[in-house]
């Protein structure tokens, strides 16, 4: 067995979070993120040498992140939800309140993340990188290959969908709140 090249151990020792992070903000159930993290890397490591220094290593990788994630969100596996998380299953039977903090703090981020993946794929992708990733328009644009004003105008779009789920949802919650998320 051969050892790993130090150049691609080190990119991924620095980089293992952001990847892990970036697939589960581009849709990647928990449950699936540490494979297609595996396949990112993969990736990575084919490519490694036709990476040019261009961009920064994290665009490069996020590129690949959003090809897994779009590769993963179109496959059957991702439309069959299993449940094997022990509080969405209520195995404890909500005894400790820490647990249902926790309970409650997982069903925002769950709710959240429903949210996200309701906007349709563009949209989505622009909002995750601009509110999430912190990246500026120029880099999403660069990182897209789209104007700036597209990235504004996919951001804007973003922002009222999902400000409007938001809404929905905590009228259907009955608490007029905006804090259902």
């Amino acid at each position: 067995m051969s050892t790993p090249d130090p150049s691609f151990r080190a990119l991924y020792d620095a980089h293992f979070n952001f990847v892990w992070c970036s697939l589960r903000r581009l849709g990647v159930r928990e449950a699936d993120v540490l494979d297609l993290a595996q396949k990112v890397f993969l990736t990575a490591h084919l490519k490694l040498p036709e990476f040019e220094g261009r961009s920064l290593v994290t665009t490069w990788l996020f590129a690949i992140c959003q090809r897994v994630a779009s590769d993963y969100r179109r496959s059957a596996r991702f439309r069959r939800e299993v449940t094997t998380d022990a509080a969405a299953m209520d195995l404890y039977g909500g005894a400790s309140e820490e647990l249902a903090q926790s309970a409650e703090s997982r069903q925002r981020a769950q709710a959240a993340e429903a949210l996200l993946n309701k906007l349709p794929e563009p949209q989505r992708l622009v909002f995750v990188l601009f509110e999430l990733e912190e990246m500026s328009g120029q880099d999403i644009a660069d990182l897209l290959g789209i104007s700036v004003g597209t990235v504004r105008s996919r951001l804007r779009l973003a922002r009222e969908a999902f400000s409007r789920e938001v809404k929905r949802l905590a009228v259907a919650q009955g608490t007029g709140r905006k804090e259902a998320v």
